[in-house]
């Protein structure tokens, strides 16, 4: 290696420290802690999270499968609107769609107040579900993660060929049947690989299950590390749900190994949708646009009436500083993952080398992992790296400087880049994967550095990609909770706190306008996805 890339090495390991940190206390267990997790709260967590997967698991698929072969085979009145309409729910973090249902379905909420006021009950005379509870989680989960499912399966059903179909229609079978016996097992890749994001999403899932009242990893890592002060039983626990994790992930893989020998075309037209009247349009229009009912429009009005029920707090200067401090945070994150993603992915294609594609596979695992894990993983070597700057401190210059990193924000920028340099890496992989390497080797022969080549030629191609980066790190830190909970420093919060404290304190009304401020803010990339995805209908004849 020389000096470039072994430089670029260490920072790829760097960013992965955390994760090491945390698969390495598997080497070193506490037998003790484990122990008393196990007697006390292992069981639970994993009792809950497996029902947790397989819910949530079945959930997104019926939801996301159904509509993803609506969209792509039938046409019917709104079809067109529906098919962007159904990713309107990724603007919605799940415990922001926890909150509004809350608020809507408690027993103080509009719709029990309404029931007891048409049938003249009062409590206890009447049975209603329960939305703080483990269903209760599901079905939030479920109508926020179905776009995963419904986005990679709508675009294996539309790459399919018609002649597979044709053929099934010839020998007597029915578009029922041919749904079950041809289309479903050569979109089967497609399906696992969503529904293994959405279970990743349900894992990594804090405000939803604290606010619910539900004990999973994720619940049981904060309280471990801050209720009981016990780092080394947190450690075990963020080992333990990394487990549950790098299970899901191989899983994933797997799917996609095997997409070749599912996706056999032997016709390059796409699948011509088929007109639909009468009941059966109804029929499909209702199941399109119950999920947007549910996981957005619902939600958002929600959220729009408790903003102006609490018009106020739009006009305090507090609310507009917390704007402030989520945006620069945001802002500054995302230039700083997206500048390292560029660095990286650069690098690797000038210095393909085993070692450092392994160093940065690892450095791009975070979105995959929990933020919570990376919190935990992340404090112990930055507490370490503080006590021994302390110590040289005050050995040679008698100060005491105090805690430089963990508890600040550069703390939380780590953690940041740790989580979302997947998002922006494959961003830059995919714009430089279209720029065709004559062109650096042409710029080579005239003389050009690596640095001149990548600031030359290549940032004018990746405007686009660098953008979309941007944007996507922008809205996931807004967004991010776990991990800003855990280490943002004192007396500094974001939207996504301050809304949990609200919910937490049960002043949801209070919760409205920074989560309406979130969900706007993420309807950014839901939009540039939706006209990509429309662009895309053009070319293909939709």
């Amino acid at each position: 290696m020389n000096r470039g890339t072994l430089l670029l090495f260490a920072v790829a390991v760097l960013i992965g420290l955390p994760l090491i940190v945390v698969a390495l206390s598997l080497l070193n267990p506490q037998w003790d802690t484990l122990y008393h997790l196990w007697q006390t709260v292992i069981p639970e967590y994993i009792g809950h999270s497996l029902i947790l997967l397989f819910a949530v698991g079945i959930g997104v698929t019926l939801l996301g499968v159904s509509t993803a072969w609506c969209i792509s085979q039938y046409d019917f009145p709104g079809w067109r609107w529906t098919s962007w309409a159904l990713l309107l729910p990724l603007a919605m973090p799940a415990y922001i769609t926890a909150y509004t249902y809350t608020g809507l379905l408690d027993y103080a909420g509009p719709v029990q107040g309404l029931v007891r006021d048409i049938f003249s009950v009062s409590i206890g005379d009447y049975w209603f579900p329960e939305i703080r509870s483990l269903s209760g989680a599901v079905f939030v989960l479920c109508i926020v993660l179905y776009p995963y499912v419904y986005l990679i399966t709508r675009a294996a059903f539309m790459q399919q060929s018609t002649t597979a179909f044709e053929s099934a229609r010839t020998l007597g079978a029915s578009s029922l049947r041919s749904f079950w016996k041809v289309a479903l097992p050569l979109a089967r890749p497609a399906i696992a690989t969503g529904v293994t994001l959405a279970l990743m999403e349900t894992l990594a899932d804090y405000g939803t299950m604290e606010y619910f009242g539900i004990t999973v990893f994720t619940t049981g890592i904060f309280r471990t590390w801050y209720g009981i002060g016990d780092a080394q039983g947190a450690l075990q626990l963020s080992a333990l749900l990394l487990v549950f994790v790098i299970i899901l992930i191989m899983v994933e893989r797997y799917s996609r190994r095997r997409a070749r020998f599912y996706q056999q075309r032997s016709s390059t037209r796409a699948p011509q949708r088929r007109p639909l009247s009468g009941w059966r349009a109804a029929v499909a229009s209702s199941v399109c646009w119950l999920p947007v009912v549910l996981g957005f429009a619902i939600p958002a009005s929600q959220l729009l009436w408790w903003s102006i029920q609490k018009s106020e707090i739009w006009q305090q200067s507090a609310f507009w500083v917390l704007t402030f401090n989520t945006l620069w945070l945001g802002l500054l994150a995302a230039l700083i993952t997206v500048a390292l993603a560029l660095w990286l992915a650069y690098g690797r294609r000038r210095h393909p080398t085993r070692p450092l594609r392994a160093a940065i596979s690892l450095a791009g695992m975070g979105y995959a992992i929990p933020g919570i894990v990376i919190a935990v993983g992340l404090l112990s070597p930055l507490a370490w790296l503080d006590n021994q700057i302390i110590t040289i401190s005050e050995w040679l210059f008698n100060f005491n400087p105090g805690l430089l990193l963990s508890g600040t924000v550069i703390a939380l920028l780590f953690a940041y880049s740790v989580r979302f340099l997947s998002v922006s890496l494959q961003t830059v992989n995919s714009g430089l994967e279209q720029i065709t390497p004559q062109m650096d080797d042409s710029a080579r022969t005239l003389g050009a550095s690596g640095k001149r080549i990548l600031w030359r030629v290549h940032l004018p191609l990746l405007r686009s990609p660098l953008l979309a980066a941007l944007i996507l790190v922008l809205v996931d830190v807004m967004k991010e909770l776990p991990a800003t909970l855990v280490l943002r420093p004192f007396d500094f919060n974001t939207l996504a706190v301050r809304a949990f404290e609200m919910a937490s304190d049960e002043r949801l009304a209070d919760a409205g306008p920074p989560a309406l401020m979130i969900v706007a803010v993420g309807l950014i990339p839901v939009i540039m996805l939706s006209r990509a995805l429309r662009s895309n209908s053009i070319k293909t004849g939709e």
